[in-house]
């Protein structure tokens, strides 16, 4: 079953402003409000620009999750119109307004949601609030600081954290919600919730016909001394042909610039710089406009061209300077290796980058690596650091040591021993009866030679002398 939307819209510019800086919009498709804001900073056009944006989802052609991306890309389109509208007349520094948008398909609904205008639904006389504040009072509710009770009366009920205002952090919050017939929708800026509580919303939104609705709500706004414009949208949810039919509605700021025209917003400025008391007695007199105050303050971006250019270039100069000092250290370093067969001094660090080497053979010297013994050439073989240029050739000198005492250390070649005849031992007094007798002038001496007498030296391999260091 394909529902449909009964709506109507009413903004009064208030008892106390003189000029309204509320936009909205209803359609068949799309539910719309915007709230202007930023004082002299023109948040009428602030909210009439956001208004002309995103009004082009008033369309049957998008449904179901769809409707979450395009209410996504639309308000950050709006982003960027009050960006370029700042950028064409520095006068707006300072702009900016909420959006709360539902967009219909006939089955479901997508909100999208920045700031701390309201979206709420009525069912079975109950009354829920779609959208969440994005206020300072909200956060501290949020936290368990202040009850909501006490967040109706806070003097700083009206400070926004989060607000469309050209800048990149402008995301809101998106959902998908049911929807059903005899449903009751209704978007507000926050001259009403401001002022009026939630239980008499809840009362004027029990009966009547869409138009009647928003006629009684901002009537309570204003009788309870409601200082800000007032914008109320209500729409109800039908099985039949809507009674408003589908003509669209456009009011508020959207519909007094020129049916919506982002241009320079000439009328407005002249309406704030004129004499008088104006409507209500709301002259300024040289005080601050509360509006001016109605977000947290964030720093001025007049000329955004060129200090992104300038950041651009101070953060390029300090990775360039940063990768300069660290290329500088790293050819203060050395390090003994290996060059072909030969030990030598290596200036840098052994690491390479894609297009850029790091080191690079200082001094080569005559030492080859297979004069040292093992534990040495592995050690040069993996590379030896040393503190500085002196401290590298101190290791060298020690190789180098290291091989010679190696090259002049000696070996021994074992000889094989001539085998010596056993003859007995004689006692320490010869038997009387037995003559000594004298060995044959002619016998050879017995030789007395050690065993294993070693031959001439020979040079001797490194490998055999890894106790040298």
């Amino acid at each position: 079953m394909t529902l449909s939307l009964d709506y109507a819209t009413l903004s009064d510019v208030g008892r106390v402003r003189r000029n309204n800086e509320d936009s909205a919009y209803a359609g068949p498709h799309l539910l719309l409000l915007a709230d202007g804001m930023g004082g002299a900073a023109a948040g009428e056009v602030a909210s009439a620009a956001a208004v002309q944006v995103i009004r082009r989802l008033d369309t049957p052609e998008i449904s179901g999750e769809d409707m979450i991306e395009a209410l996504a890309g639309a308000v950050h389109r709006a982003n960027e119109r009050l960006s370029e509208l700042v950028e064409e007349d520095p006068e707006r520094e300072g702009m900016g307004s909420t959006v709360t948008a539902l967009m219909f398909d006939g089955k479901r609904l997508g909100l999208a949601h920045l700031g701390d205008s309201r979206a709420y639904r009525l069912r079975d006389g109950q009354l829920y609030q779609l959208s969440h504040d994005h206020t300072f009072v909200q956060s501290l509710v949020d936290e368990g600081r202040i009850s909501q009770e006490e967040a109706f009366t806070h003097p700083h009920r009206n400070l926004i954290l989060r607000v469309l205002d050209g800048r990149p952090d402008s995301d809101p919050d998106l959902e998908m919600l049911d929807v059903q017939a005899g449903d009751r929708l209704m978007l507000c800026s926050d001259g009403l919730p401001d002022y009026v509580s939630d239980e008499v919303i809840a009362a004027s939104m029990a009966s009547g016909t869409p138009d009647s609705v928003v006629v009684e709500l901002i009537t309570h706004a204003l009788e309870a001394g409601s200082n800000d414009n007032v914008t109320v949208l209500v729409a109800d949810v039908v099985e039949t042909e809507p009674a408003s039919g589908v003509q669209p509605q456009l009011v508020g700021a959207a519909a007094e610039l020129a049916q919506g025209s982002t241009g320079r917003g000439e009328p407005t400025v002249a309406v704030r710089t004129a004499g008088g008391d104006g409507h209500g007695g709301g002259g300024h007199g040289g005080t601050l406009d509360p509006e001016e105050l109605r977000y947290a303050p964030r720093p001025p971006k007049r000329f955004a061209w060129l200090r992104r250019i300038a950041v651009l270039i101070v953060v390029l100069g300090l990775i360039g300077g940063g990768g300069w000092f660290a290329y500088s250290w790293t050819q203060k370093q050395y390090y003994v290796g290996t060059d072909g067969d030969y030990v030598a001094i290596f200036k840098g660090i052994e690491a390479d980058l894609p297009g850029l080497s790091l080191s690079k053979v200082y001094e080569r010297q005559t030492l080859q690596v297979d004069k040292l013994p093992t534990y040495s050439r592995e050690q040069v073989e993996a590379n030896i650091q040393a503190d500085d240029l002196p401290g590298a050739r101190s290791i060298v000198a020690e190789l180098q040591h290291t091989a010679a005492e190696c090259a002049a250390k000696p070996t021994t070649t074992p000889k094989p021993s001539t085998p010596v005849p056993s003859t007995p031992v004689p006692s320490s007094k010869p038997p009387a009866s037995t003559p000594v007798s004298k060995p044959p002038a002619s016998s050879p001496p017995a030789s007395t030679a050690p065993t294993g007498t070693a031959s001439p030296s020979t040079p001797v391999d490194p490998d055999d002398c890894d106790g040298v260091r």
